[in-house]
């Protein structure tokens, strides 16, 4: 597909890019080869190819599930500067 210097125009105008006039040309043809670029990655057969997160298969770290001393609402609480009933207290900002 080819890109002529009438859709560089709008699409230029649509991402808001302000593009002088005489570098519509060159933008139209920057523009046809991605288009060109994107049509030959469709004519690809990917049918079976598993979808990849990463090169290398590799499993991510993962901590271990223990308890933890977070059971410290008094002193958290402490530090607000307004707490009601085990929560932290805001001023209303919406009437």
């Amino acid at each position: 597909m080819s890109i002529d210097k009438e859709t560089a125009r709008r699409a230029a105008h649509l991402a808001r890019i302000a593009v002088p006039e005489e570098e519509l040309e060159n933008l139209a043809q920057e523009l046809s080869g991605i288009v060109g670029f994107m049509e030959q990655l469709l004519e690809v057969d990917v049918e079976g190819v598993d979808a990849l997160t990463s090169v290398s298969p590799m499993a991510l770290p993962r901590r271990t599930d223990v308890v933890s001393d977070g059971d410290q609402i008094d002193k958290i609480l402490k530090n607000a500067p307004d707490s009601r009933e085990g929560f932290f207290a805001v001023p209303k900002v919406m009437e």
